[in-house]
């Protein structure tokens, strides 16, 4: 199936998230059998389900216009972006400066593949995670996954 090029699809899916305070944080088009176009959102404090409705109310017919299949049928998905979503652009990263992450390694690096810590710097090629009163600076390259840690009350 053709389907437009999803930073136009991301533009107007940000450009309808914006008066509700939202942020879209990927845009996805799954082609297959059942094609489907996910919309992950986020919001200080969380999204909640009230919000992927309201939200999916208002992308539908402005996707409509915008026709990102050609005529073809899709099924349109909102969701929460999700606590435990790895970090793929700058503003994961901004956004969790200061903050508890989850840091999996494909092989271990100072005798571990697993870091739970507040990730205090990032750059380009690294991630600097103080576990435990010792700071680790680890290559991005060798990271299999990072993600906001999760602290159960």
């Amino acid at each position: 199936m053709k389907v437009k090029d999803v930073s136009e699809i991301e533009t107007l899916a940000k450009t309808v998230a914006e008066p509700f305070g939202f942020e879209v944080v990927e845009v996805l088009f799954k082609n297959g059998r059942e094609p489907a176009l996910t919309i992950f959102l986020d919001k200080e404090g969380g999204i909640n389900l009230n919000d992927c409705e309201a939200y999916h109310n208002a992308v539908d017919p402005a996707l409509d216009e915008l026709d990102p299949t050609f005529g073809a049928p899709y099924t349109l998905n909102v969701s929460s972006a999700g606590v435990d979503r790895p970090f793929k652009t700058e503003r994961d990263y901004e956004k969790n400066l200061g903050k508890l992450v989850e840091v999996k390694l494909y092989s271990p690096e100072q005798g571990k593949k697993y870091f739970e810590g507040i990730m205090i710097a990032f750059d380009q090629g690294t991630v600097t995670v103080e576990e435990n009163g010792k700071t680790y600076r680890l290559q991005k390259t060798k990271i299999a996954k990072i993600n906001q840690g999760v602290v159960f009350d």
